[in-house]
């Protein structure tokens, strides 16, 4: 499946694309991204197409510096519910350990992380801008890519914060003044990293405005609305089912309440799964039928009840479907492992 983003992340573009004479809905439309896209927070488009996206409206609108002109109009909010933790942490190394955690909800082929200063100096840090899946980004999306993490900076500490200077890894895309006039300091391009350089002590320095309080609350909706890569939201519904079946309701809008999601919402990322709520509900009944039938003397109505069925016969035409037999057939043959 290709790497995904949040379509926010060019919110802005299509203003940009006019601006400059462009058509920005006969551009966005080669490469099947919908204009209205940009202005929600939960629409996402491959990244291969958004980066061929900003290539390609900067080579045909001759903008070459056009992902810091991007940037330059952004703000926090293009991370959707990210931005809430951000904004509200106590200090700034608490909204990079916040952005290190929870990027992948922005874009799981996207990290930024801390690193010692690529030019040796003492008292000063890196802030490395990278992709998780490709050795290298195009180089309009370093260029708003970094410029967004720069301007989001600025903007939580009310203005310059001591950038000690900018590495890029392509050539300079626009004359350099453009560059330095958007960052504030010295660039330097065809270095090996897309980095800022930045005042060791910024980490410890306040958010000004951050609240706790706020900054808590967004982290907690964020890790249980949004499960981090390689932790499948199959396996959140399936043990919530589990815990559930045959003493809460088992609707979809149940388990969407305690995942914080909308039912379609859920619906949609376990279809990404390859699965459904059904499906999963399914199995779930199934399995613990088998087990109520095989393995215990418990009378078949109160099986029923168990496995979150209102009536018997709904029990008998389940057990037929799924094992060719009537409950008190499939008793009778005794345990056995499942199917």
């Amino acid at each position: 499946m290709d790497s995904m983003v949040r379509a926010a992340c060019l919110r802005g573009l299509p203003a940009l694309v006019d601006g400059l004479g462009g058509n920005a809905g006969e551009l966005f439309g080669r490469f099947g991204v919908s204009c209205a896209a940009l202005e929600t927070d939960d629409a996402v488009i491959p990244a291969e197409a958004t980066a061929a996206l900003l290539e390609t409206a900067a080579y045909e609108l001759g903008c070459p510096d056009l992902g810091l002109r991007l940037a330059g109009t952004q703000n926090a909010s293009v991370l959707g519910p990210l931005a809430l933790a951000i904004e509200n942490s106590p200090t700034f190394g608490a909204a990079l350990e916040t952005t290190q955690r929870f990027l992948f909800v922005h874009s799981p082929a996207l990290t930024v992380s801390q690193i010692p200063d690529p030019s040796g100096r003492r008292g000063v840090v890196g802030l490395l801008y990278k992709t998780a899946i490709a050795e290298v980004l195009p180089p309009q999306a370093v260029d708003l890519g970094l410029g967004l993490v720069h301007r989001i900076i600025v903007l939580l500490h009310g203005g310059p914060y001591g950038l000690r200077s900018v590495h890029l890894p392509h050539p300079a895309l626009a004359p350099v003044e453009a560059y330095t006039r958007f960052f504030g300091a010295e660039v330097r391009f065809g270095r090996p990293d897309a980095v800022l350089r930045v005042p060791g002590g910024l980490a410890t320095t306040a958010v000004p405005g951050g609240n706790r309080v706020l900054h808590d609350l967004a982290v907690d909706y964020i890790a249980s609305h949004f499960p981090a890569p390689g932790e499948r939201v199959a396996d959140r519904v399936r043990m919530l089912l589990i815990q559930a079946l045959g003493s809460s309701p088992v609707e979809v809008t149940a388990v969407a309440k305690v995942l914080r999601t909308h039912p379609r919402t859920l619906q949609r990322r376990l279809a990404d799964e390859h699965t459904t709520f059904e499906a999963i509900l399914d199995e779930v009944r199934r399995i613990a039928a088998h087990r109520l039938i095989t393995q215990t003397d418990l009378p078949l109505t109160q099986v029923t009840a168990m496995v979150g069925l209102a009536e018997q016969s709904a029990l008998s035409r389940a057990v037929r479907r799924w094992y060719g037999l009537t409950p008190r057939q499939l008793r009778s043959r005794v345990a056995g492992p499942l199917r």
